[in-house]
């Protein structure tokens, strides 16, 4: 049974949500009565060793019509959140295309190998931190000073972080750029909440999302208590909760979504 999370007619902006967990995010927003802006890095400005594939316009054209079909408002918004000038536009061409936001998941994250101290440096280090801290920050910055202008307004974030962020051997800046992340939303949370703003994070375990091969799932699973991989739709449901009305007293949460990996 499918629940209902009261979010019908709101706007959410999502980042990274031509892929993965960002897409399954946007699509069950959609799939609530949701509006979505499907927010996707187009051209990167220079190549990476990125650990998961960069698919641009195209899967991001594919959730819009997936939006689409299921009756909500949608628009595709490229920006490369390792530059400024494309990060601080954001929320207002996402409020331009299908109104006024009332929640933002930051979900887009740079993740490059190989990430083991050895092979530390600052380019890497900057890469990470830039579009895993840096742009998050930005945008719930412009977020909550929409919100508060309209006063009186709905205001929800979600940060997705990752287990990695307790320690995460061999993904040294993207485990720390997460936990940074973390502690980001605490301090948000605080700042924020007179403002009636909530800001909270959901941090994944291994979701297979298409990356973890068989050789690599037989390694992860006994680490793994409830011994399975995780899906996108399992952090959805959390995703979900987090915007919803039913969790208006909870704000500064970091929520693990993993299984019970890496407790």
């Amino acid at each position: 049974m499918k629940l209902h999370f009261g979010l019908t007619g709101r706007n959410y902006l999502v980042t990274g949500a031509n892929s993965g967990i960002g897409r399954a995010i946007a699509i069950a927003l959609a799939g609530q009565g949701a509006n979505v802006a499907v927010h996707y890095l187009g051209a990167p400005t220079e190549v990476s060793q990125a650990a998961h594939t960069i698919l641009g316009e195209g899967a991001a054209t594919e959730v819009a019509d997936h939006v689409r079909r299921l009756g909500g408002k949608v628009a595709t918004i490229a920006a490369d959140l390792s530059v400024e000038s494309e990060i601080i536009t954001l929320v207002s061409k996402a409020e331009s295309e299908i109104g006024k936001l009332d929640g933002l998941i930051n979900n887009a994250a740079a993740c490059e190998l190989p990430d083991r101290l050895v092979d530390a440096n600052f380019g890497r280090y900057r890469r990470h931190y830039d579009v895993n801290l840096a742009a998050p920050a930005l945008l719930m910055a412009d977020f909550a000073r929409q919100v508060i202008s309209r006063r009186g307004s709905l205001g929800r974030i979600v940060n997705i972080s990752t287990d990695a962020a307790r320690a995460f051997p061999g993904q040294v800046f993207y485990g720390t750029s997460k936990a940074a992340l973390e502690a980001m939303t605490r301090a948000a949370a605080i700042e924020l909440g007179p403002a009636g703003i909530t800001v909270n994070a959901v941090a994944p375990g291994p979701v297979q999302t298409g990356y973890i091969d068989d050789a690599l799932e037989q390694q992860v699973l006994p680490t793994i208590p409830l011994r399975r991989l995780g899906s996108p739709d399992d952090i959805v449901d959390a995703v979900l909760f987090l915007l919803s009305d039913a969790s208006s007293w909870i704000t500064g949460q970091v929520i693990q979504v993993a299984g019970g990996h890496a407790l």
